[in-house]
C-alpha cells in the first residue's frame, strides 16, 4: 500500500520559526529586565569620584577642568544634583574625547533622599543654560538639529524640565 506523505509548505515552517525564536527572544528579555533596570539605577555615593576614577583607569594622563563637575539642584527638590560635562576633560591629550558632532555627553545624577545618587540621564549636547521657566529652573539645551527632526545647520533648542528622575520635554525648535 502505498502511502500519501503531505508536502510541507516551507514559508509557514519558516514563518512559524520566525515568530518561535521572537517569542524567546521577548521571554528573555522579560527575565533580564529587572537585572538591567536594577544596573541602570545602580546608586552611587559619589558621581564625581565614580566618573573620575573611569576615566583615571581609560586614560594613561588625564586632566579634569573646573567644570567637569558642576552641583546644583535640577529636579526643583531642594537637594543638590550633579552634572558631568565631558566637555571638560582632557584624556591622553584629546580634550572631550567622546565628543562629536552630535556635542559631548553630560551624565545628570539626582540625589536621592536616603543618600547617594542615581544616573536619570545621558544627553549629547553642544552647551545648555539652567533657567527659570514658569517658576521651575529647566534645561535649555543646543543640541544637533536632527534631535529636533530637522536637516538644517541651525541646532536645535530643546527645553527640558527634570521632574524627580524622568526628563520632559517642554518645546524643542
Amino acid at each position: 500500500m502505498l502511502q500519501r506523505h503531505k508536502q510541507i509548505n516551507l514559508p509557514v515552517v519558516n514563518a512559524v520559526k520566525k515568530h518561535f525564536v521572537a517569542i524567546i527572544q521577548a521571554i528573555a528579555l522579560l527575565v533580564m529586565m529587572p537585572v538591567m533596570a536594577s544596573a541602570q539605577q545602580q546608586l552611587l555615593q559619589d558621581p564625581e569620584m565614580f566618573e573620575k576614577g573611569f576615566f583615571r583607569k581609560s586614560c594613561k594622563t588625564v586632566d579634569f577642568g573646573p567644570n567637569f563637575v558642576k552641583r546644583f539642584d535640577i529636579n526643583n527638590d531642594n537637594i543638590t544634583d550633579v552634572v558631568i560635562d565631558h566637555s571638560d576633560l582632557t584624556c591622553d591629550g584629546v580634550r572631550g574625547p567622546r565628543c562629536n558632532q552630535d556635542g559631548c555627553p553630560q551624565n545628570f545624577y539626582v540625589q536621592a533622599k536616603e543618600g547617594g545618587y542615581i544616573m536619570i540621564a545621558t544627553a549629547q549636547v553642544y552647551g545648555y543654560d539652567f533657567v527659570q521657566y514658569f517658576g521651575n529652573m529647566v534645561f535649555m539645551f543646543q543640541m544637533h538639529p536632527r534631535f529636533c527632526e530637522r536637516t538644517d545647520a541651525v541646532p536645535c533648542e530643546m527645553r527640558v524640565r527634570v521632574r524627580g528622575t524622568k526628563f520632559v520635554t517642554i518645546s524643542k525648535k
